[in-house]
């Protein structure tokens, strides 16, 4: 099970795992002979997309990031915690929907996680200099939520460095800590309410202790409710309460679909029915079963009605590469139930809708996220090599899908009026 909160080396060593070996391509490549992979490589060369190596989300993130990281750095603890604030009383998003809040937290405490992780991945025991720092800094700051937050997110990403790094033999000493850490960050939080505070963030930590308590299941509809309530706006936490409900976390699959239900039902004003398809979004990245359940009918108006509500590019790529990836056929081959089947070719065909109304840049980095991590968004290493397979996935998905179009010599272009073809000269 991932931690909610997860970062640094142990995602980055899977991530450098499996860049190690050749990476999968969009549905069907890995079967075609070597010969119509030249071909569609070919065609790809017909395609007029302007691409993002640094968008303007990844931008918006690495700003909110550093400057937690230099205000922590700087241990002006009172700028930080004003920024935070600020962030949350006017709900800041960036342009895909993350919290500003919660990424200016990220920064904050990345130097003390970052520093136990690297120790529990070298088998050594973290020195306890970075977290004892930050609780003398939110003794000094006693009744600053915005301190104890980061103070608490951080136990909550050292417990879930205890706990990834268990040897299979004998994991007592890190199953221990992990509860340690994770008490902590309850007694840190319990003054604070996020309801009383209008605060977003409080409500997201709570949910993340859900892994500590003993019957999660009984408590994650009423906490998710309580933070998608509060920032109804943000996708983030929709896609994050799927992902527990899902039957290896603390649901299951009735109880998925009816909150996917409840969530749309609360915030149709805001996403129409597209709150059914974010919250899931990340369940059917991890969990095929999910496919069985799904609405179809109501899934694709989701998705349509997130591609109205939010015109940014971020979301449309998001959206393109899930159905193009996550709902391709499966590469071994396995067959689904009919039900199940039928529904995967609907929501892989709407990837054509999506290329040819919405997608107007390409930002590649999401498409290699997608074939790496489905659901997920680690930090990732090697960028060039992640941008350049996002790019080449993304390319040869539409040059598939638009075969017919180019193979004699036409090209296809996207601009903000839609896709458009170009006859050959």
């Amino acid at each position: 099970m991932r931690a909610p909160f997860e970062t640094g080396k142990s995602l980055a060593g899977s991530v450098l795992k499996s860049l190690k070996t050749t990476l999968p391509g969009p549905a069907g490549t890995a079967q075609n002979a070597r010969a119509q992979q030249l071909d569609i490589d070919t065609l790809t060369k017909h395609i007029i997309l302007p691409s993002l190596p640094v968008t303007d989300e990844e931008m918006a993130r690495a700003t909110h990031q550093d400057n937690g990281l230099k205000l922590a750095r700087q241990e002006n603890w009172q700028e930080l915690s004003r920024l935070i604030q600020h962030a949350e009383d006017c709900r800041l998003p960036t342009p895909g929907g993350e919290s500003a809040a919660m990424l200016l937290a990220f920064g904050a405490r990345s130097d003390v996680v970052a520093v136990a992780e690297d120790a529990l991945y070298d088998e050594a025991v973290p020195s306890p200099e970075g977290i004892d720092a930050l609780e003398e800094m939110l003794a000094e700051h006693y009744g600053d939520y915005a301190c104890a937050l980061i103070t608490a997110l951080a136990h909550i990403d050292i417990g879930w460095a205890w706990r990834n790094t268990a040897p299979e033999s004998d994991g007592a000493l890190h199953l221990l800590r992990f509860k340690e850490h994770f008490k902590r960050a309850e007694d840190i939080l319990g003054p604070f309410d996020g309801v009383d505070l209008d605060a977003p963030s409080l409500a997201a930590a709570q949910c993340a202790l859900l892994a500590f308590r003993r019957q999660p299941g009984t408590r994650v509809a009423d906490d998710y409710e309580t933070l998608i309530d509060l920032d109804p706006d943000s996708p983030r936490h929709m896609r994050a309460l799927g992902q527990h409900l899902l039957p290896a976390y603390y649901g299951d699959y009735k109880q998925l679909e009816l909150e996917a239900r409840r969530t749309a039902a609360r915030t149709g004003d805001i996403w129409g029915a597209g709150a059914y398809a974010w919250v899931y979004f990340d369940a059917l990245a991890l969990d095929a079963e999910t496919l069985g359940q799904l609405d179809g009918d109501f899934f694709l108006e989701g998705l349509q009605d997130i591609l109205t509500h939010r015109k940014d590019q971020h979301v449309t790529n998001l959206l393109a590469a899930f159905c193009a990836i996550i709902m391709a056929p499966d590469a071994a081959g396995n067959k689904r139930p009919a039900k199940a089947e039928a529904t995967r070719k609907r929501l892989h065909g709407f990837l054509d809708h999506i290329l040819t109304d919405h997608l107007q840049e390409l930002h590649p980095l999401i498409w290699s996220q997608t074939l790496l991590s489905p659901g997920l968004t680690p930090p990732l290493p090697s960028r060039r090599a992640l941008v350049a397979k996002g790019r080449q996935t993304a390319l040869r998905v539409i040059a598939e899908r638009f075969a017919d179009d180019i193979a004699n010599g036409n090209s296809i272009a996207f601009s903000s009026a839609g896709m458009y073809r170009l006859p050959a000269l």
